[in-house]
């Protein structure tokens, strides 16, 4: 894991600091920035969307779903948390929380929005960090890169209908063509273009040409994603000063459902017997978000200033951290998830 990854929780901080500080004091640059649309869609943040996604998407293999037969039951297990479990799992526990526990604490005309965001964080699984979380877990890189390719797949046809499902069950109005816009521009577009420039490179140079890409373009990505977050903090300046005890309250719900998700996936795996180096990354990445997309499908829905664009920066504030946690707990366990059974 590089500097930037290691360190992200410290730089996402610093962005949160570093946007308060702008916004506060100067305002009218932020507002004229955030007016910047075309059918909803804010070009300086659909330009460092593109930044972020498009490199991560580079990494992708879509031959390598030719491996799904491998490793049918650790994928079988992902793909259930991933679309049949997590999406909902957040909605209940954003329910339970943003209109129960802390519904006194929370600004009221919020509510729809914060429980919306945090939908959004979960209805897509990561398609990027789940690499170094692999690597981390000595997981078995193919399983890892034919669920990652899976997931992209499926992706482009259920992210849409999953959130437009669960924001209508949350009685929250579902902007369909706003909805559909973000899909098309931020998983479609990027997916299609980032697979003609890995098929070209490849052509022209081969993976080492494509080697040296991905490392020229990783620190564009990082960036990007740390001048969203300023942009976005800019506008939340204001809400946050008011009532710092927000993000905290916006990571509960986030932190549980990361631990819930990780360890059915876990337990799952060993009760259909399936290798601890498919069974680590197979509850990483039924855990973890793509919250580069999140960010994004967030923002066009909602806006800059919305409860829902903070709801799905706040996944990424305790993204690393937290991620790091459960591949110390897949590892410090692989002793007893081996112990009962004779593995595969």
């Amino acid at each position: 894991m590089g500097v930037f990854e290691r360190y992200l929780t410290l730089w996402v901080f610093l962005c949160i600091l570093a946007g308060i500080t702008l916004g506060h004091f100067f305002a009218a640059p932020f507002h004229f920035i955030g007016g910047l649309e075309v059918a909803q869609v804010n070009l300086p943040v659909a330009l460092l969307i593109w930044l972020m996604i498009i490199p991560m998407l580079l990494k992708i293999d879509f031959t390598a779903m030719s491996h799904v037969k491998e490793h049918w039951r650790g994928i079988g297990v992902t793909l259930f948390i991933n679309w049949a479990v997590k999406p909902f799992s957040m909605a209940l526990l954003a329910w339970i929380f943003i209109r129960g526990v802390f519904a006194d604490a929370l600004p009221a005309d919020q509510h729809d929005s914060y429980i919306a965001g945090l939908i959004i964080l979960a209805a897509a699984p990561c398609t990027a960090m789940v690499f170094v979380w692999s690597h981390l877990t000595k997981g078995e890189p193919h399983f890892t890169l034919t669920q990652v390719a899976l997931n992209d797949v499926i992706m482009v046809f259920a992210f849409a209908p999953i959130v437009g499902l669960l924001l209508g069950l949350a009685s929250i109005t579902v902007p369909w063509n706003t909805l559909l816009l973000s899909v098309l521009l931020y998983i479609v577009i990027p997916v299609l273009f980032a697979q003609w420039w890995r098929g070209r490179v490849l052509r022209n140079g081969g993976q080492a040409a494509l080697d040296a890409l991905l490392k020229r373009l990783h620190p564009v990505s990082l960036i990007a994603l740390l001048a969203t977050l300023v942009l976005l903090f800019g506008f939340q300046g204001e809400q946050i000063l008011a009532q710092p005890l927000i993000i905290a309250m916006l990571a509960v719900p986030i932190l549980i459902q990361v631990y819930f998700n990780s360890g059915l996936a876990y337990l799952l795996n060993r009760q259909f017997k399936v290798a601890h180096c498919v069974a680590g990354p197979s509850a990483l990445i039924g855990a973890s978000n793509f919250f580069e997309l999140a960010v994004a499908a967030a923002i066009a829905l909602f806006g800059f200033n919305s409860g829902a664009a903070l709801a799905t920066v706040v996944g990424v504030l305790i993204e690393v951290p937290v991620m790091l946690s459960v591949v110390k707990i897949v590892n410090a366990s692989k002793d007893w998830y081996e112990r009962p059974q004779r593995m595969e």
